[in-house]
């Protein structure tokens, strides 16, 4: 009876010691994750990425930073079947910068950065270009997310590329035609982290 008390306690022990080892790599993992600082970088003409952007950073407890445009877009501004709205003139032009509003934003403390934006013309608005160009991205990673009523991302990040250092990566992350649930948001980005 005492040889099977033994080997039971032995058995216990063993088993905790497994537990607490499997605990300690899970932490070890998730703090790994924390000492990678992250924001979520966001231009959104109609509020549909903002919304996107701000489940995404409540979802993995990252700062937030809005692209704002200089002068704010209208409806007339994004109406795409008018060849004289502002948004068709400036896709036209891949070398367009609007300009954004100007703060004392610095990439600094950041090491990765999700960067969303709707698609427009099978690219990025080229507002997200002027933010880019406007900041120093380099040694850092960029994952893109956008949003799009069916769009892909097209020639996305190769266009972005243009915009920043050589030591800077840019990822084609993903896109959501529907609103993501935060739950989804959560397992992207452990799976891109």
């Amino acid at each position: 009876m005492k040889k099977i008390f033994l080997i039971a306690l032995g058995l216990i022990i063993i088993s905790a010691g497994v537990v607490f080892n499997l605990n300690n790599k899970s932490q070890a993992k998730e703090n790994e994750k924390m000492d990678k600082r992250v924001l979520v970088a966001y231009f959104s003409a109609t509020g549909t990425t903002k919304k996107v952007a701000e489940d995404l950073a409540s979802a993995i407890n990252a700062d937030i930073y809005e692209i704002k445009p200089k002068i704010p877009y209208t409806k007339a501004d994004l109406d795409w079947t008018d060849k004289n709205s502002r948004s068709t003139i400036e896709m036209k032009d891949h070398n367009s910068r609007p300009e954004i509003t100007k703060d004392d934003f610095s990439t600094d403390k950041y090491d990765t950065i999700f960067l969303g934006f709707p698609i427009w013309w099978y690219i990025a608005p080229t507002i997200v270009n002027t933010f880019l160009e406007s900041h120093d991205f380099s040694n850092k990673k960029i994952i893109l997310f956008a949003t799009s009523g069916g769009s892909g991302f097209g020639r996305t990040a190769e266009n972005l590329k243009k915009s920043v250092s050589n030591s800077t990566e840019i990822k084609e992350g993903k896109l959501f035609n529907n609103h993501p649930r935060k739950e989804e948001l959560k397992k992207w980005t452990e799976e891109v982290l």
